[in-house]
């Protein structure tokens, strides 16, 4: 078993972080409103390097996005959902509390650290109700539904997140341990 690890961890060196992406929108989902934040995040993300194995779009609401994330998490197993729109106010805007429901731990620096950033540039960031978390070894992240707001907050997560994604997959160590620097083996 420790042998079979070993070899996982090491495959797993080196390849790109996979991801899916969830567009939550009534009026995007009845084809009302073109879903444009969606999109941009596929393509920043392809930019970092990522591989987008899904592009999805839902009904605002709780019960289809909690299969989507358990499935993209539990079956497909990619390495992070991001979720676009509903962290807001209206009734509608259920998905911190589907991402609550199906996350294992809560990764509340991630939600924190976007509202905080967003709060340099509006004050309505504070209006957001967003959360992350993990389920398994998924990260689970919800961004605003603005075009302008998924990139200002993705572009200001990004280049944070590889380190937590490889923990998560077991390429790398944990976040407090030594650095390579002063280890000594």
């Amino acid at each position: 078993m420790e042998v079979r690890d070993k070899m996982d961890k090491t495959e797993s060196v080196g390849r790109p972080f996979t991801a899916a992406v969830i567009t939550l929108s009534d009026k995007g989902y009845a084809g009302e409103r073109e879903d444009k934040s969606g999109p941009l995040l596929k393509e920043m993300l392809t930019e970092a390097g990522y591989v987008v194995e899904e592009l999805i779009l839902l009904p605002d609401g709780e019960e289809m996005l909690q299969r989507e994330l358990i499935r993209l998490a539990d079956e497909r197993q990619v390495n992070v959902v991001f979720t676009t729109g509903g962290t807001g106010f209206s009734e509608r805007d259920v998905t911190p509390e589907a991402t609550l429901a199906v996350c294992d731990r809560m990764a509340m620096g991630i939600a924190d650290a976007i509202r905080q950033y967003s709060l340099s540039i509006t004050g309505r960031a504070m209006l957001s109700r967003a959360a992350s978390g993990i389920r398994k070894k998924t990260l689970i992240v919800n961004l605003p539904g603005s075009p302008k707001a998924v990139k200002e907050s993705l572009e200001y997560i990004l280049p944070h997140l590889g380190h937590g994604l490889d923990v998560l997959r077991g390429t790398s160590g944990d976040c407090g341990g030594q650095s390579p620097q002063t280890h000594q083996g």
